[in-house]
């Protein structure tokens, strides 16, 4: 279950964002898709998803099947069994394609007439080179990946030149959290500026998901990547350095969720965010269920040392370990982030092959990359199935149990 909340301070008021995933995540019962209308030209497009044997890859070719049956996916994977078994899941349109990221030759073959490619094969922190994308510029393919690597972001972002003289669209961070999250963020910036609340002086991201949320070893991967990174934060324009799973704060998201415990974690849209609209102080949190994996986070910061948190050899040592006894955690409380966050892939997909990106690479916040006449659509569809989407609402609107001061005032 993926949860997400956005608080934005201006010089006079406050606005907040929150989406929660719906309850019924993973569940026997699914998550009911609703087909989308969209242009003729769109309908009959062909689709890379690299990673697609991949639990956050195959769901997120599943969405998109059920959110447009008539798009045709190409698998791309390494393991042909589990391709064959993802093509037959989806059916007649679908069929598998074996490649290999790291090889260029590989994604050049499997990028023939292809109108876009989804990267979803991750890790991607501590990923040196962005191969994938510069395939996809080669070949005047359309680009999106999800990345949630700061410095994979930013080193993405130097690729800028070389899409804009190749005419081809890209967007780096583009899930659920990096993604829609930035979205949101933007929205929330251009409300509070249009409608002069005041200029935005502060935006902190709190992000909660019960258990791995169904993305298996990748985000275990992802996890420990993390805590071997210095958190980058911002306060009043300055750059700060934090200590990772640290600053924790308990946060309500909510009927039906609560308050839970966040801690910070060094994830890219803080940088893209303070960049790219302007707002002076930033930091995200996030946190996770059931309350002893939060111990267990911050004690590894403690416990290790941050080059074996930063070494993806000796962190997939780490995986293949704790993998186990997070899949039986995981049947206890949920995997319910990981459709979540294939809706909002699915979300990105449809908004790029409907023309909402222009050429180069951006941030899902950037005008450039989802305009913002598409960020309605963009947010509608990703929010599909969610218990609680809202806003640009007063804090105490989606608080658990606000408390009334009089006279129709709620603290």
């Amino acid at each position: 279950m993926a949860r997400f909340c956005l608080q934005l301070n201006t010089g006079s008021s406050r606005n907040l964002a929150m989406a929660l995933a719906a309850e019924t995540g993973q569940r026997k019962s699914g998550t009911v898709i609703e087909r989308v209308e969209v242009p003729q030209k769109v309908k009959n497009s062909r689709i890379l998803i690299l990673g697609g044997t991949g639990r956050v890859g195959g769901s997120t070719a599943v969405a998109l099947s059920k959110f447009c049956p008539d798009l045709r996916i190409i698998i791309g994977g390494r393991n042909r069994d589990k391709g064959a078994a993802m093509v037959n899941k989806l059916g007649k349109n679908a069929k598998f394609s074996e490649v290999d990221i790291n090889d260029s030759k590989s994604l050049e073959e499997a990028m023939k007439d292809v109108d876009l490619v989804v990267h979803t094969a991750g890790p991607f922190q501590q990923a040196k080179k962005c191969t994938v994308l510069e395939a996809a510029i080669q070949n005047k393919t359309a680009y999106l990946e999800v990345c949630d690597d700061t410095s994979y972001a930013q080193r993405a972002k130097s690729y800028m030149r070389k899409a804009l003289d190749a005419n081809v669209p890209a967007i780096t961070s583009g899930g659920i959290y990096p993604g829609v999250s930035n979205v949101m963020a933007a929205e929330l910036v251009r409300a509070a500026t249009s409608e002069g609340k005041g200029e935005p002086q502060r935006l902190r991201f709190y992000y909660y998901t019960a258990g791995s949320g169904g993305a298996g070893p990748t985000i275990l991967s992802t996890s420990f990547l993390l805590l071997g990174e210095e958190v980058v934060a911002y306060n009043k324009g300055e750059k700060i350095k934090l200590k990772p799973y640290s600053g924790m704060l308990n946060i309500d998201f909510g009927q039906g969720i609560g308050k839970k415990d966040v801690f910070l974690l060094n994830l890219p849209e803080v940088r893209s965010i303070h960049e790219v609209l302007g707002v002076p102080t930033v930091s995200a949190r996030f946190g996770t269920a059931p309350f002893f994996w939060n111990w267990g986070m911050a004690a590894m910061t403690y416990l290790l040392p941050a080059e074996t948190l930063r070494d993806r050899s000796k962190v997939q040592q780490l995986v293949q370990s704790f993998d186990p006894l997070v899949r039986a955690v995981d049947g206890l409380v949920g995997e319910k982030v990981s459709m979540r966050n294939v809706l909002s892939i699915a979300a990105f997909v449809l908004a790029i092959l409907e023309g909402s990106t222009q050429p180069g690479v951006w941030f899902p916040e950037e005008p450039e990359g989802i305009s913002i006449e598409a960020r309605e659509t963009l947010l509608s569809r990703a929010s599909q199935g969610t218990i609680n989407f809202i806003m640009n609402k007063a804090p105490w609107m989606v608080e658990t149990d606000p408390k009334e001061i009089g006279f129709g005032i709620y603290d």
